[in-house]
């Protein structure tokens, strides 16, 4: 089977990364086309072995990069052609069928309960988005919760399918080794108390609240994984708090190719933190809480579809938390005064790491195409 991926962009983020991770893990041949920046995962997924094109689209409204897709798309000889991220979904759909492909899977990421992609609903977005959905085979949620938007925002029931995000939930399994080894490459004494968090430095994330809880909490430390448009403005944050010289800003993460610069990957990140805090409100599937819990810490959530959507025992070391500042110290204050530096053990790898494991999802998506493919396509 031959299948063209078709992706917004390859910058850092939780739905490129997803992308790169499912294909390594689909038994398919085909490529994969960014319509903007071929960042750092259009350079990951070349090195695991899969072609990246990049469109060159210069906005929402370069309608010309519509033909040069779809000539893509008529000339690869395609299958499938599975989208991601609102803008690919919408000229996928269309370049698809203007290729001579019928058979189209979309992934949402990105949906929320007021924004899409970090973006806010409109009613403007909402009708070219279903617009574009008819055009499609099916619409994949990555969460239930996703599901029910995609419902409440007009998308037909029958058509949704879901298909939780993955990790490979084994390559976080905690190593002591690794967390003594991380912490002295950062500067972080062998007893501090960290907390820790990953995700993109924007606004929604509001890693501020966390800057300023644990700035509170005596001798605590916080490790942040991510980059973004707030960087500066969180060091700020860290200034005015007192906290500068406790906050440490790691940068971006993303697996570099073979022959890259050797660093701390995620999972040894991980391995340095005590506790981890997701501070986002709205989340749409919420991977770097699972990703926590697979390296068996313990966690403070906001929001977090992928543990909520499951019963309570399938993620007991996962406890959900107001987003605000005296809350989140209130927390953090109970686990730095449990911790034992002497003893930085984990909790036993939960249900929901399990059951969230990229093998599985790869498994469900790859019966998605199957039907699609063996079915008769639509007018």
């Amino acid at each position: 089977m031959r299948v063209l991926h078709v992706i917004t962009g390859l910058g850092i983020g939780g739905a490129e990364q997803q992308l790169r991770l499912l294909l390594r893990h689909l038994p398919v041949q085909g490529r994969v086309v960014t319509l903007t920046n071929p960042g750092p995962v259009a350079v990951g997924i070349e090195a695991d072995g899969t072609p990246v094109t990049h469109l060159g689209m210069t906005g929402n409204r370069d309608l010309g990069a519509l033909p040069r897709l779809a000539r893509l798309v008529r000339e690869g000889g395609y299958d499938l052609v599975h989208t991601h991220l609102y803008r690919a979904c919408v000229y996928g759909r269309l370049a698809a069928r203007l290729g001579g492909v019928r058979r189209v899977i979309a992934t949402e990421h990105s949906l929320g309960t007021s924004q899409i992609e970090g973006r806010p609903l409109s009613a403007g977005t909402r009708a070219l988005y279903l617009a574009s959905e008819r055009l499609g085979t099916s619409t994949v949620a990555v969460s239930a919760s996703v599901a029910r938007r995609l419902a409440d925002w007009g998308v037909a029931p029958e058509r949704i399918e879901v298909v939780p995000n993955g990790i490979e939930t084994g390559r976080f399994a905690f190593v002591p080794r690794a967390r003594r080894l991380t912490r002295g490459v950062l500067g972080i004494p062998e007893d501090a108390f960290v907390v820790g968090g990953v995700g993109r430095l924007a606004p929604g994330k509001r890693f501020d609240r966390l800057i300023r809880a644990v700035a509170s909490v005596p001798e605590a430390r916080l490790l942040l994984v991510g980059d973004g448009e707030r960087r500066e403005e969180l060091r700020a944050v860290a200034r005015a708090c007192g906290a500068e010289g406790r906050v440490h800003f790691f940068g971006a993460c993303e697996d570099p190719p073979a022959d890259g610069p050797a660093g701390p990957m995620l999972p040894e990140l991980l391995a340095a933190m005590d506790v981890f805090v997701s501070t986002s409100p709205d989340e749409t599937f919420g991977l770097a809480v699972v990703e926590a819990l697979a390296a068996g810490l313990p966690v403070l959530y906001v929001a977090c579809p992928a543990i909520e959507d499951l019963p309570a025992d399938a993620a007991p070391g996962a406890r959900r938390i107001g987003g605000s500042v005296p809350e989140l110290v209130g927390a953090l204050h109970r686990l730095r005064t449990a911790h034992d530096p002497g003893r930085p053990g984990r909790l036993p790898v939960p249900a929901a790491a399990r059951r969230y494991d990229i093998a599985h999802s790869a498994d469900r998506l790859m019966t998605l195409y199957e039907r699609a493919v063996g079915s008769r396509p639509g007018p």
